[in-house]
């Protein structure tokens, strides 16, 4: 299985996820365009694509849908509640309705030979999830655009062989910026966004012996720095209620404007 973000970040994201025979999009919140020189540069196509995976309906998840799926047919895997918002979203154009393909968060589905589960997450959009992948022996997850986590999101990223992990602010570079009181809230809120602080506590939860690499993602671009979301993640495990340290295991930081190292499990 493989990962690789094309881009990440508070104005687009995109990631490749795919094994040997099998190729998807998480979200296309960049232009087409992008995607497909992401793609290209990792020797891939657009149309080699089995599907879209959207996590739900902001613009920063789906800018770059319509184009896709209008040039090269890709079905496009959501959630009810993301699917109508997505046909009221303008800017998105029209898309066949014969493309959407329906996901119930906690119902395993399988495109070629990928088995996936979307995880319901708490956003502030209409039915979000996050999607946790697997084949026999392996494990990775995306897990983005969550305000707060519970034991059920602990749940679901045990066992990982990767994980993509939200580290979107810092909250005093959030709190100290220009950004509006409510937006503020609003990213602050359970239905928000998760800082470095709570990334890193959640990552403890979840490591164990085998695990593999971390890449955090989804960073603010006004209110986050890569440098300043490694170092917080990596000392809220050393100094976390888990016997692992923030240096017993790779943590890389996604790219923003371009993709990242790919990864490999």
């Amino acid at each position: 299985m493989e990962l690789c973000s094309i881009a990440s970040g508070s104005s687009g994201n995109c990631i490749c996820v795919g094994s040997d025979t099998c190729h998807l999009l998480i979200d296309a919140g960049i232009s087409g365009k992008r995607i497909e020189q992401g793609l290209n540069a990792l020797e891939l196509k657009t149309s080699e694509m089995q599907g879209i995976l959207i996590t739900h309906e902001h613009i920063d998840h789906i800018a770059g849908l319509g184009v896709l799926a209008r040039r090269y047919g890709l079905p496009l895997y959501a959630t009810a509640g993301t699917i109508e918002a997505i046909r009221h979203t303008k800017s998105v154009g029209t898309i066949d309705e014969s493309l959407y393909r329906e996901v119930t968060p906690g119902v395993d589905f399988m495109i070629g030979d990928l088995t996936i589960e979307p995880v319901a997450v708490s956003h502030d959009a209409a039915e979000p999830v996050a999607y946790r992948l697997t084949q026999p022996g392996k494990a990775m997850a995306v897990m983005t655009d969550l305000g707060v986590y519970d034991e059920h999101i602990v749940e679901k990223l045990t066992g990982l062989d990767a994980l993509f992990l939200e580290a979107n602010h810092d909250v005093h570079m959030l709190q100290a910026g220009s950004y509006p009181y409510p937006l503020k809230q609003r990213i602050l809120g359970e239905r928000g966004h998760l800082s470095n602080e709570l990334s890193g506590k959640l990552l403890g939860k979840v490591l164990h012996d085998h695990f593999g690499t971390v890449v955090l993602g989804h960073l603010s671009k006004e209110n986050n720095l890569a440098e300043l979301a490694y170092e917080t993640v990596r000392l809220e495990v050393t100094m976390g209620d888990n016997p692992y340290r923030g240096d017993d295991f790779p943590i890389c930081v996604a790219k923003r404007d371009e993709p990242s190292q790919r990864l490999v499990i």
